[in-house]
């Protein structure tokens, strides 16, 4: 997130109108909804944990423990669980 002066983007209308309300404050506008990417996209860090998860839903459909997948993949049990047991 950067940092913009509202009377450089802003029309002087537009700009007087906010300032009814705030002055000298700094304001968050956020971005419309269907802008919105889930976490990880942009990174690709989503996909590098929905591909664990992938491979630890398949080592325990071939006979791995639970406590085996959470020592190789150093992950609580409970997390393990989730990740095995949800759809």
């Amino acid at each position: 997130m950067k940092y913009v002066k509202a009377n450089t983007i802003l029309p002087k209308e537009l700009l007087a109108e906010i300032q009814k309300y705030v002055q000298g404050e700094i304001i968050y506008i956020p971005k419309p909804e269907k802008t919105y990417q889930k976490w990880g996209t942009r990174s690709g860090g989503r996909k590098l944990i929905d591909d664990r998860n992938t491979s630890i839903r398949n080592a325990f459909k071939n006979g791995r423990s639970i406590h085996q997948l959470g020592e190789e993949y150093y992950l609580s049990i409970e997390t393990i669980k989730k990740i095995v047991y949800s759809k």
